[in-house]
């Protein structure tokens, strides 16, 4: 066991970071800091890196360094790292309530007393704003995800792996796609870890901003997972597979991101990374009857034909 360092003890020199010639305004929280792993760092005093720090002290003055600062607000201001700051306006409530309905129609949890021994998790909202490739905003989008750097292996979970599609594998079924001129189809799972479900007896916090008046002293016992939770991507990952298994796919025993159903003509291959799913065959029909298929089990963003996807652009 380490002792606290006592206060007469000299300070450490200050850190300069690579590249820079200032000294590191903030660094991540003191090891001593009992609220290190609290749940209520919303409310804490929040610190912030100074723009000299970020773009050094002997940056440009003038223009120049006007159009520096300008662009950094312009990345920063329209994502609130807070329930506070994004109270009142309009378009994150909306972002807020759309999430809150999607957990809702999910039957993710229930509101239960907290049994003597356990520990809620935390919960908090992250804001997202998503653009398009004219950097034209097209989507406020908040999660709310559960703190679960609190959860400890072999108290709070088990398994938390959960394979995806492996790079080379989805580059070979674009290659045999182009091969045998199948179009390649893109479909991606809204909120899909909030499918998952769960073994593991779990308790959270109500979600902040949402708070039931009805049930103000109780907390929510989740039946299935939310982003944050250690085991949220294995426990989605069981659900896709067991529904593909049960549309009749056969996982692939070397690469288990990938499916294939039916034969010949009729093959229909299917990668998956996470929430994206890329659908190929030449059978626009069987297609088509899959696409049903997984609309009819979650809800689905039909994508189109794929363009875009890990970082590779098909044309």
């Amino acid at each position: 066991m380490s002792r606290a360092a006592s206060p007469t003890a000299p300070s450490p020199p200050p850190i300069t970071p690579l590249g820079a010639g200032g000294r590191i305004e903030f660094a991540t929280p003191l090891t001593t800091d009992p609220n290190l792993d609290a749940d209520d760092d919303e409310e804490r005093e929040h610190r912030y890196r100074t723009l000299d720090n970020i773009l050094g002290s002997d940056a440009a003055p003038g223009p120049v360094r006007g159009v520096e600062e300008a662009e950094l607000h312009s990345v920063s201001v329209e994502e609130p790292q807070s329930l506070k700051e994004a109270d009142g306006d309009p378009n994150w409530a909306a972002a807020m309530e759309e999430e809150m309905k999607s957990i809702r129609e999910n039957d993710t949890g229930s509101f239960s007393e907290l049994p003597q021994g356990h520990r809620a998790i935390g919960l908090k909202w992250v804001y997202k704003v998503k653009r398009d490739e004219n950097a034209a905003i097209v989507k406020y989008k908040a999660r709310l995800v559960a703190k679960g750097y609190v959860q400890r292996a072999g108290v709070n979970f088990e398994e938390v792996f959960a394979p995806v599609a492996r790079l080379e594998s989805v580059r070979m079924l674009l290659a045999i796609a182009a091969h045998c001129g199948w179009s390649v189809h893109h479909m991606d799972v809204k909120s899909a870890f909030l499918n998952g479900d769960l073994q593991e007896e779990v308790y959270v916090q109500q979600p902040p901003g949402f708070i039931d008046d009805k049930h103000k002293n109780k907390v929510l016992r989740l039946h299935k997972a939310l982003y944050g939770l250690r085991q949220a991507p294995r426990a989605w990952n069981h659900k896709l597979n067991a529904s593909l298994l049960a549309l009749g796919f056969s996982r692939c025993v070397n690469e288990h991101g990938m499916y294939t159903r039916g034969r010949g003509d009729g093959r229909l291959i299917v990668g998956v990374y996470v929430d994206d799913l890329i659908i190929s065959g030449g059978d626009a029909a069987a297609v088509t009857k899959f696409k049903t298929q997984m609309k009819n089990t979650f809800r689905m963003s039909d994508l189109g034909l794929l363009s875009y996807y890990l970082g590779l652009e098909v044309t």
